[in-house]
């Protein structure tokens, strides 16, 4: 069975997530409006990009209130970087929250102005060592009792899964090396879900 995967198309590089898909063979379509909701799709690709304008434009074109509600009905979703801010219940050096349905907290920027831009690899569950692309990226500050920790680089998680929703502060559709995205449809295929 061949799952549709929504990529939300406000902002940031969700064509590179769109190609990654395409070279996992997968199914796509764009969420730039409320319409868009109206299609069927099987799980959600938040990419990375400006986590408060995309924030902004999530309530500006009435997309928020539902997409957070499939969410946390079980939706699968595969967030990177500014997604993963998306995500997080809590952004520690920021008084702003967005859909609050993955129990981390995360720092905006953690990675950027200190070290800026950076590669490289670590082992990510169980597919061994993967390579890992860090642009002005979030750290995880701290997880919560149902978040599993799929990576790590410097001591601190870089991939976690809750439930279903997979989010990630690095960018692996930047890469050549499409494996996490393929785990993450892999587990759709398999189960209908994440967990």
């Amino acid at each position: 069975m061949t799952h549709r995967i929504a990529v939300l198309a406000l902002q940031g590089d969700f064509a590179e997530h769109e190609n990654a898909l395409r070279q996992c063979g997968s199914e796509f379509m764009e969420i730039r409006q409320r319409a868009d909701l109206q299609k069927s799709f099987d799980a959600l690709v938040i990419p990375g990009g400006e986590s408060t304008v995309i924030g902004k434009l999530l309530r500006e074109l009435e997309l928020f209130t539902e997409l957070q509600a499939r969410i946390q009905a079980g939706l699968p979703v595969f967030a990177t970087c500014a997604g993963l801010i998306l995500l997080a219940d809590r952004i520690e050096n920021d008084s702003a929250a967005y859909f609050r349905t993955l129990d981390v907290t995360v720092r905006r920027n953690a990675y950027g102005r200190q070290l800026g831009s950076f590669h490289t690899e670590g082992d990510f569950a169980t597919l061994g060592r993967v390579p890992m692309s860090f642009i002005r990226a979030p750290s995880i500050e701290r997880v919560g009792n149902g978040v599993t920790v799929l990576s790590e680089f410097d001591g601190k998680p870089t991939a976690v899964m809750q439930g279903n929703q997979l989010a990630l502060a690095y960018h692996p559709e930047l890469l050549a090396d499409h494996r996490v995205l393929a785990w993450f449809l892999e587990r759709i295929a398999s189960r209908g879900k994440m967990g």
